[in-house]
């Protein structure tokens, strides 16, 4: 049996179909208090260009990795700047109320390799043949 999505005892239907002030209720401290705050012209921008993008199906690449994921940007796939590359990231209805930036991570796992010569004090006798 398939789970339906429920925010805070809202199913997604309803959330797209509430207003941004009502939706507002439903949000936690930080992201109500961003949204209060006013919508700067960058995430008013990204907004109109998924609004678009719902219809077109084309790619929106963005810096603007503070915007909070609302209700009316789930299905749409997002490339969120990462610092040095576009990292593509495909909204779904669970991310609602996150950060587009805390899916696109700036950092990468570091890998390390075998030490070379004169990493240590005992690699310093290892012969070089």
């Amino acid at each position: 049996m398939v789970r339906e999505f429920k925010y805070r005892g809202h199913t997604l239907e309803q959330l797209q179909s509430l207003s941004l002030e009502n939706l507002l209720t439903l949000l936690p401290a930080r992201q109500r208090r961003s949204l209060t705050r006013g919508i700067s012209d960058e995430k008013r921008k990204l907004l109109e260009e998924i609004k678009a993008a719902k219809n077109s199906k084309g790619t929106i690449k963005t810096h603007v990795r503070d915007m909070i994921i609302l209700p009316s940007m789930v299905g749409v796939t997002v490339h969120v700047h990462s610092g040095k590359e576009f990292t593509p990231v495909e909204i779904k209805s669970e991310m609602i109320g996150h950060f587009l930036g805390e899916y696109a991570m700036t950092n990468k796992r570091v890998v390390h390799g075998a030490p070379g010569v004169g990493a240590s004090r005992s690699s310093l006798y290892v012969p070089l043949k």
